[in-house]
């Protein structure tokens, strides 16, 4: 697998992440009668941070690898027009 495809895929675990957070919190409440705000946020915290930790991480994983790439092909295009 390239850089990119390597990006891109990180960057796609870092979505499916941070959805999940929110599905696990629904999943969560679906058992109660009480449909607020606060409730939902309730849930959140009781699922805890370290998905959104780990999605933020992900991201930027995908980002760099997605940067290198890009530098990569720039400077083998340099070379090619010299």
């Amino acid at each position: 697998m390239n850089k990119r495809g390597a990006g891109i895929s990180f960057i796609g675990i870092a979505a499916f992440l941070y959805g999940i957070r929110y599905i696990a919190a629904a999943i969560f409440g679906s058992k109660t009668t009480v449909l607020s705000d606060k409730f939902f946020n309730a849930a959140l915290e009781y699922i805890g941070p370290n998905l959104f930790y780990l999605s933020v991480i992900s991201f930027i994983i995908g980002l760099i690898y997605l940067y290198f790439a890009e530098i990569v092909d720039s400077s083998k295009g340099n070379k090619d027009s010299e």
